[in-house]
């Protein structure tokens, strides 16, 4: 099965990031989560793709848009380039949106970065894999959260 999904991944300290599109991904897991606008009780319920290939976490540019999420200007623009070096065409990340995310009994606050994801809603990666250690059943396609509290960061 061939899909395009981008990626986007981040040199530690360069303050670039590349947004890299696999063509070909052995398992994809989707989560449906739920994501709220701080200090607002007010959410949306978004497709979330689970990628241990990916260094950040990121919401797609329509998305924010849609939904009205409140974006807080970076102190710096982030440069993406594709994976063949080259700026991507839809420009530098400028902008992060701060969410309360739920899933099942799982709630923390977070932020993520805002790019053009394509058809993705909503990417989380290694820093929250690795922060949560989930149970991932790969041939279900089912996450089981290890610990359920409210986490920040």
């Amino acid at each position: 099965m061939q899909t395009k999904v981008p990626k986007c991944t981040a040199r530690e300290g360069s303050g670039q990031r590349d947004l890299r599109r696999t063509f070909k991904i052995l398992r994809e897991v989707w989560l449906n989560i739920g994501v709220e606008k701080v200090n607002m009780h007010k959410g949306i319920t978004v497709k979330v793709l689970l990628d241990s290939g990916t260094t950040e976490m990121f919401m797609d540019k329509k998305i924010a848009a849609k939904y009205g999420f409140r974006l807080q200007k970076l102190e710096r623009l982030v440069v993406v380039r594709n994976v063949d070096g080259i700026n991507n065409s839809a420009g530098a990340i400028i902008h992060q949106v701060e969410v309360n995310m739920y899933y099942k009994n799982h709630v923390e606050r977070m932020q993520m970065d805002i790019c053009d994801l394509g058809k993705t809603d909503i990417i989380l990666g290694i820093p929250w894999l690795q922060a949560h250690n989930p149970e991932i059943n790969w041939k279900k396609g089912e996450v089981k959260m290890m610990i359920s509290q409210m986490a920040t960061y």
